[in-house]
């Protein structure tokens, strides 16, 4: 065995060397004002400068897995008033193999989310403990032939799920909000004295300020086990229909207390249901499904950690998702728990602007969440209308902007942030080397993709050009920057 392991150094060694030799990068950058521009760039010899990032086959980290996106029904409707020729045209760049996006795993929400055409649950029968009313018929009139699409351009698509809010009965305050609106819900402001009771201590240095003290799923054993049993109908349901669902989540955002579906946590119930419940109902019911913490979306570590410490949750999820302000504690948790997968679970939407700045944005977040050991990376809405606008109020960006007059697809600056990543770094590429965005706003990411080829993604977000140096063997990519532009350099085949 060692000897194999020393004759598998020395040809790595061996390919390295002659992909250094003479290789030449295919280089493609993208600005405000011009976008996916290809030319050619040929290593350099070393000449003692800075350099940013050190390519080295025997130092690799993670493997990376997926890009994926999220159905929702607003987005299904976006894609409808496109003429037939214009839709097919956007479905086969997010879901063909041949296409620019390359998503092969798709997220969706169970019961309604904020991109819904409006509240629904699968069962709004209160007291329906033993789920017989349970239906997905309103996921058939959008959600369904949505993923069925993407499913007829990549049939070994997988799906996960999270919910957004239980069944309104199921909770505390009776309602799928957690916070009152009286444009948006119809939620009483004297039900909010649940949420935090008696506690009034805030942190203006996190996300939350103030954390419930108070779970908003009844935590008495019925309704827990109800719901437990509720996730497995659900992924019953939709094997019928042909969707595969292979990984769960129990809850999206449990710390963003919202007018629109939401369901606030405590650490503590959060511990109860996944180990007592739903990791228990999987097991039995559908053991091919894993089950990960998440999504997780504070940056209270102590909180996180209070959860991931409990002994019981290592023996109920494979993996750990985070999105928006949970990134910030992904490097330190995913050190203390090296044992599980990491993923990243929802690309930050915006403000409806589209612009370059969110482009920039978006780029950015990748190269955090994949530097610091996320296997998959899931966007949010890929298309929306107009200002992108929620039933609750909130715009949005999207990767493709659909306008609602002229029944024509606009590809934003941000769809081009992520075609950066997505057209080069394939399913199985390992990462090489990796530095975050820091003073110099340079953010930079080396892969290797199974075939053997480099692949360096690098943005420059300053105004002023930036000189960008990678060491690979004994020579370097030294090249210059544009201001406020993004570039991926591929090493051209031997």
């Amino acid at each position: 065995m060692r000897i194999f392991n020393i004759i598998i150094l020395i040809a790595s060694s061996l390919l390295l060397s002659l992909q250094v030799s003479a290789q030449s990068f295919n280089w493609i950058k993208s600005s405000d004002t011009v976008f996916w521009k290809l030319k050619s760039v040929n290593l350099q010899k070393e000449t003692g400068s800075a350099i940013d990032i050190t390519i080295d086959d025997k130092k690799s980290g993670s493997k990376f897995q997926s890009w994926g996106t999220c159905f929702n029904e607003l987005g299904w409707d976006a894609l409808n008033l496109l003429p037939k020729e214009k839709k097919e045209i956007v479905l086969n760049e997010l879901f063909s193999p041949d296409g620019d996006m390359h998503f092969t795993i798709g997220r969706f929400s169970m019961n309604a989310n904020d991109y819904s055409r409006n509240w629904y649950s699968c069962d709004e029968v209160d007291g329906d403990f033993q789920l017989k009313y349970f239906n997905i018929d309103q996921d058939k009139k959008a959600l369904i032939p949505y993923i069925r699409e993407a499913q007829r351009r990549n049939p070994k698509m997988t799906f996960w799920i999270s919910p957004w809010s239980p069944p309104s009965w199921m909770k505390v305050n009776h309602n799928y909000a957690v916070l009152s609106d009286a444009k948006y819900n119809q939620l009483s402001p004297l039900s909010e004295v649940v949420l935090y009771e008696n506690s009034k201590k805030k942190d203006e240095h996190v996300f939350p300020k103030q954390v419930t003290v108070n779970d908003y799923l009844i935590q008495d054993p019925r309704y827990l086990q109800a719901y437990a049993n509720y996730f497995c109908k659900f992924i019953d349901a939709y094997k019928e229909q042909g969707i595969p669902i292979k990984m769960v989540m129990y809850q999206n955002e449990a710390y963003s207390y919202t007018v629109y579906p939401g369901c606030a946590w405590t650490p503590e119930g959060a511990i109860r249901f996944n180990t007592e419940y739903l990791a228990p109902a999987l097991k039995a019911k559908h053991p091919d499904v894993s089950l990960f913490f998440g999504t997780i979306n504070t940056n209270r570590y102590d909180l996180v950690d209070q959860v991931l410490s409990d002994p019981r949750m290592a023996n109920s999820i494979q993996g750990i998702g985070f999105q928006w302000e949970g990134g910030q504690i992904l490097p330190a948790i995913r050190k203390k728990y090296p044992q599980y997968q990491y993923v990243q679970t929802e690309s930050e939407c915006g403000w409806g602007t589209f612009d370059w700045k969110s482009a920039e944005h978006t780029f950015d977040l990748i190269n955090s969440y994949l530097g610091h050991g996320c296997t998959e990376y899931t966007f949010w809405n890929p298309v929306l209308t107009d200002s992108g606008t929620s039933g609750w109020g909130w715009k949005q960006n999207a990767l493709i902007r659909v306008d609602s007059q002229n029944q024509t697809a606009a590809y934003t600056p941000e769809y081009y942030a992520v075609k950066h990543y997505s057209r080069y770094i394939t399913p199985g590429s390992r990462l090489l080397s990796f530095k975050e965005a820091g003073s110099d706003k340079k953010p930079v990411l080396a892969f290797q993709t199974p075939e053997g080829k480099y692949v360096i993604v690098a943005g420059n977000f300053k105004d002023t050009a930036q000189r960008l140096r990678i060491k690979i063997g004994s020579k370097v990519l030294d090249v210059s920057l544009d201001p406020h532009s993004l570039n991926t350099f591929e090493a051209k085949k031997s």
